[in-house]
This record gives structure tokens, sequence and C-alpha cells, in this order.
């Protein structure tokens, strides 16, 4: 697994998605919780934390938590936003198929905006569900979200570009998707374009994979990691009615006793 939204890029990330539900997110997380929870989660491990604004959005719902992630640029973004605003949300750099938290056991574990993608082979997605159970307590929970397999193959967008106002000029990306199916890989390379009033400009490029999952076999590494599958949803929505046009699941699973 290779870092991902590296120097520039991370840097820009805030600016990409600052239209996304962060709030919204976390609160149908929230109510995921108390609706499968055994009324005692608190304690919250975040596996691929971005620079943290699910993990801000959780803290304003009283939970506890432990973010970590594999990127240090994107750490860095997260606990200057942390300082700056009084969050007593810990940031701390970890592999996701590979690391040991102190703290645990937890209550609960999230991975969210697809992250589990990032890790693209059968032996790695075996590793990240067994250190999810072994740092959740017997009943934990574990929510996350991933890539619908049907949805990718049947339409994904080869080319997007999109344009953000930023102070002096505009941000320009070009996304440029190619798919692997017998490895269920997407590779997207992101050509960033910082575009200055005076005419001078900056580039940078990134290419990132991400696995791409059918709930099948999804259920199938979660009951293989002692994780019992307990709810499906399209997307950060009460819809439990899964199909080909599902482009993201939420997951719900529980640690057996």
């Amino acid at each position: 697994m290779e870092s991902s939204y590296i120097g520039k890029h991370a840097e820009y990330y805030n600016i990409f998605y600052q239209d996304k539900a962060y709030a919204q997110e976390a609160a149908f997380v929230h109510a995921c919780l108390q609706r499968f929870g055994d009324g005692a989660t608190t304690r919250v491990l975040e596996l691929a934390c971005g620079t943290g604004r699910h993990a801000f959005e959780l803290e304003k719902l009283d939970y506890e938590l432990i973010a970590t992630d594999y990127s240090p640029d994107m750490l860095a973004s997260a606990t200057q936003s942390a300082e700056a605003s009084g969050s007593r949300v810990e940031f701390r750099q970890a592999d996701m198929r590979d690391f040991a938290i102190p703290e645990a056991p937890f209550d609960a574990v999230v991975c969210l905006f697809d992250s589990i993608g990032y890790v693209q082979t059968n032996e790695a997605i075996a590793d990240v569900l067994a250190n999810v159970h072994k740092h959740l307590r017997p009943g934990g929970l574990f929510v996350f979200e991933f890539w619908h397999a049907a949805a990718m193959l049947n339409g994904f967008d080869p080319l997007r570009v999109k344009r953000w106002p930023i102070d002096g000029g505009e941000l320009l990306r070009i996304s440029e998707t190619e798919l692997e199916p017998d490895k269920q890989l997407a590779y997207v390379t992101y050509t960033i374009y910082d575009l200055q009033d005076s005419g001078s400009y900056t580039q940078l490029s990134e290419t990132q994979t991400n696995r791409y999952f059918l709930k099948g076999e999804m259920q199938h590494w979660l009951e293989t990691a002692d994780l019992q599958p307990l709810a499906w949803f399209n997307g950060f929505q009460d819809d439990e009615n899964i199909d080909q046009d599902t482009w993201h699941i939420v997951a719900v699973a529980r640690r057996g006793e």
C-alpha cells in the first residue's frame, strides 16, 4: 500500500472536499452505533482518517477518538486543524494492515470514504480485518464504507475535470481512471494545476490505486474474521436496497463475544 495525498496534494485535500457532507455522514455513523451497539459506545478508533474531518464531527457527538492515517502529510494537516480548534482527537500514523494501538480495545472502529479500498490484495484485506477484530472489545462495532464493484464496472467515468477558486487563481484537477477488472482495481491518476491570475502555475501528478468490492465477498471477509455483518446501506442513508447503481456501501459488523 503506497501513501496517497503526498505534499501539496495533501494541502489541497480540504479544498477538493470542502462540500463533502462530513457532519451528516458522522451523524449516520452515530445512528448506526446507537442502533446496533449495546449502549456503551464512547471510545472510537478511526482508520484512514485523512485530514480528520470525520473525526472532528464524531468528537462533537461526544465520542473519544484516536484517529490514524498512513500519510504523514495528511496527519500534519489534521493535527494543525486540531490545534487550531482545540480538538482533543489524537492523531497517529499507522498502516491499517499492521498496527497496534496500546489503548485497545475500542468500542467501535470506523473506516470511511472508501478507504479500505487502498488495501488491494486478499491477504491484506484479511490482515486489516484481523487487526480490526483485535482492536475491538467483544461486541464492539466496525462501521466502514467501500466502493461497490457493480456500479464501478457499470458506470465509472474515465475522465473528470473539476475547478475550485482559490486566492489569486484557481485549482484545476483532471482525474483519469482505468480499471483492471480481474483484480478489481481502479487506477486514478490526478493531474492538478495551481493556476495563478498572474499567469504562473504549478503542476503535480499522483496515481492512486483503489480496490472495489462486491457485497457478497465483503460478507465472506467479515465472517472469516469473526465480524458478524449486521447491516448494509446504500451510502449514508437508511436504505438497505443495494443494486447496480449503488456506488458506496456502508457496512456495520459486530465482533463476536
